[in-house]
């Protein structure tokens, strides 16, 4: 399998970039196409001591950052490692494609380069929710898209249902919409049409609306929003898990007896950390795209990125977007039928 790596995006690119592209070929059945400026590339590969051929470089002129504007990055930079990762995939000369960069430039650019799996009217982005019995949620959308109509977040719940069944196990996901409040009528206008929708999909097995307290709670399998609030919701937990490990510290550290209480907890504090730490889950895929498209976090170091790698190959091996297609084939054909 080849992975197409846009090794200039993102926050700690590319030595990071590298530096998990490295870790990835040798844990992971993989080959990997670093996209970049070609001379610093091969530096970077030196410096992490890599010499291997499961590794090459495809040479990029151009980094979209930041700062860049989503659709004028798209139309302009076209010889940028995003866009080049992009089109490899689409000429087949990779499987997948990493990119820890510009989330509003690589949604737009893969809509443009690879498109939509047909029937399917805004792709996603699905993460991994922790939970306070270690299990895993999925929710969905976390960026994508930012307003949203009734019948998008319908479109979610059932490419939310399908890949809690083929990534995590779950038969018959429960399916849950984020609200203000569990009864029916509680919400906007967007809430209530959403989930009247939902009440009625017999392809998806939604139980109601869901407080923002109980998404870690673990019984629900598929949580439901629009991109703008799933967004804040995953980055208020990470900044709460961040700033709480933060305050154990600084009160493990206060006195001798709390500094041995503290060793004796390492092994179960750590455990904790690994259930909130990002770099844990490293990316998450846009559902919905005619090809495997991982977003890594911003921020990635070595271990997220190899582990937003990992995602790609797990997301390829299990054939998801074929399972798409064919959902949205024959809803179009009982829904012509009906004509």
């Amino acid at each position: 399998m080849r992975i197409a790596v846009d090794a200039f995006g993102g926050d700690n690119a590319p030595d990071e970039i590298v530096k998990g592209s490295v870790q990835a070929v040798l844990n992971l059945n993989c080959e990997i196409i670093l996209v970049g400026d070609e001379t610093i590339l091969k530096n970077k590969l030196a410096q992490a001591g890599y010499s291997g051929s499961k590794i090459t470089i495809q040479h990029a002129s151009e980094v979209i950052d930041g700062e860049d504007a989503p659709v004028d990055a798209v139309r302009h930079k076209k010889d940028s490692s995003m866009m080049v990762a992009l089109s490899l995939c689409k000429n087949g000369e990779a499987d997948a494609v990493v990119s820890a960069g510009n989330t509003g430039a690589y949604f737009a650019g893969a809509f443009h380069v690879l498109g939509r799996i047909k029937g399917i009217r805004r792709p996603a982005l699905t993460a991994f929710m922790p939970t306070v019995n270690n299990t895993k949620s999925v929710i969905m959308d976390v960026g994508a898209n930012a307003d949203c109509k009734p019948e998008n977040l319908e479109q979610f719940a059932q490419m939310g249902s399908l890949y809690a069944e083929k990534i995590l196990g779950i038969q018959n996901p429960k399916v849950y919409l984020v609200n203000i409040g569990t009864e029916e009528h509680k919400g906007n206008e967007l809430s209530q049409k959403a989930h009247a929708l939902m009440k009625e999909n017999k392809n998806i097995n939604f139980c109601g609306n869901i407080e923002s307290r109980e998404l870690t709670a673990g019984f629900a399998d598929v949580i439901i929003c629009d991109g703008f609030t799933g967004n804040i919701i995953l980055k208020a937990i990470e900044g709460t898990a961040s700033a709480l490990f933060g305050l154990i510290k600084k009160s493990f550290m206060k006195t001798l007896a709390t500094k041995i209480s503290a060793l004796m907890m390492k092994p179960h504090i750590k455990e904790l950390k690994s259930m909130l730490d990002y770099s844990e889950y490293g990316g998450v895929p846009l559902l919905g795209i005619d090809g495997v498209v991982i977003k890594a976090h911003g921020s990635s170091d070595a271990k997220a990125f190899e582990n937003a790698v990992r995602s790609a190959v797990v997301f390829s091996e299990t054939g998801l977007n074929a399972d798409l297609k064919a959902l949205y084939a024959q809803q179009q054909d009982q829904d012509a039928a009906k004509m």
